[in-house]
């Protein structure tokens, strides 16, 4: 089974705590919410310490256009996926020599937060010496489920091309989106959750010659669903001023009505069981959302530990997330026939899912 050799994460260069993000809303939001001393413990209750951003605060202040924030969105995801690139092929954490940009046969490139064409991984190729050969598969507007789903698309390349070399690519950079003359309590929400980041993923097929340190997860199985009917769950509204949030309060009630079946059912068809599941590498949508998971999973904290601490220095960076979390089990001490379950939930309403093992070295 192809299998993840490494993975690299980049920080944006602005970090915030939490409580300063709060004041900034307090002031910019109190004329248009009468109530807005009752709204602001959100800030406070999420269980988000701090996040990065890309930009500085004070940037926030201020109007700026589609086109300006889209034009950020371009040369910022293209500088900052150079770096998470570039960590993740040389990343002697998990290699034991690196892999040279020449040798990567595809890369899936993951967002949902700008839009470019040419795409962003076209524009990263032209900065750093990858073959012209090849493949460039991008893929937007899976949000917050677009990292597992990247992962999902990368294996099945690699099953079908077993000397594969593939990059997952995730940039977010949803901070740019923030609309300041949007007085919804969907965009306050947004607002104490929201982050910016960036992941890459390195995934080899079985007969790729790939060398690794120790022992490294292979992706035993994978499976995407939607829920029919639920395309107001999350997901962007288009307007003239760019992209405002959708984000319904019903997420957790969902997930806990909706989750268990699927994640039971995918369980059975390899003939496991949660209780089987050591290392559960979930996507941190926020406090409700990580409750929800356990609550419908029956998982315990032990089990969601990497995951609420993603939560809680980085926030939500919707798809690049739950590959934060991946590179924490990837550094753990794992035992060989460990199996780990990947989850993540996104606009649609959707999920994905993905069942790894722990495997010998390479």
């Amino acid at each position: 089974m192809p299998k993840i050799v490494s993975v690299s994460t980049f920080h944006p260069p602005h970090e915030l705590m939490q409580g300063k993000v709060m004041d900034f809303v307090r002031e910019l939001f109190q004329e248009d919410f009468q109530d807005i001393e009752r709204l602001l413990p959100v800030f406070q209750n999420g269980q988000i310490k701090k996040r990065h951003l890309s930009m500085p605060l004070e940037w926030f202040r201020h109007e700026h256009s589609l086109k300006e924030r889209n034009d950020l969105y371009i040369k910022l995801a293209t500088q900052y996926g150079v770096k998470a690139v570039e960590s993740c092929l040389k990343d002697d954490r998990f290699l034991q020599k690196p892999v040279s940009f020449g040798e990567i046969d595809a890369i899936f490139f993951i967002s949902s937060s700008g839009m470019a064409t040419p795409g962003i991984e076209a524009r990263i190729m032209n900065r750093l010496p990858f073959s012209a050969d090849t493949k460039r598969i991008p893929i937007w507007g899976l949000g917050c489920a677009g990292g597992a789903a990247g992962v999902s698309r990368a294996h099945e390349y690699c099953l079908a091309f077993p000397k594969a070399k593939v990059l997952v690519l995730s940039v977010e950079l949803c901070s740019l989106t923030f609309q300041r003359n949007d007085r919804s309590k969907s965009n306050l929400i947004g607002t104490s959750l929201f982050a910016d980041g960036v992941a890459c993923v390195l995934i080899a097929g079985d007969a790729a010659d790939v060398k690794t340190k120790w022992l490294t997860p292979s992706i035993l199985r994978t499976e995407s669903k939607l829920m029919p009917d639920s395309e107001d769950v999350m997901g962007w509204d288009m307007k003239d001023s760019g992209l405002h949030v959708i984000f319904s309060r019903d997420i957790p009630s969902i997930i806990r009505s909706w989750l268990g079946g699927f994640v039971e059912t995918f369980l059975q068809k390899q003939n496991l069981s949660i209780d089987k599941i050591e290392h559960f590498v979930a996507h941190p949508g926020g406090k409700k959302v990580l409750d929800a998971y356990e609550d419908t999973l029956h998982l315990t904290k032990e089990k969601t530990v990497h995951a609420w601490d993603v939560l809680s220095e980085f926030g939500n960076m919707s798809s690049p997330t739950v590959l934060y979390v991946l590179e924490r089990f990837m550094l753990d001490e794992v035992r060989k026939g460990d199996y780990g379950l990947m989850a993540a939930l996104g606009p649609g309403f959707c999920g994905e899912l993905v069942l790894l093992e722990w495997g010998k070295e390479t």
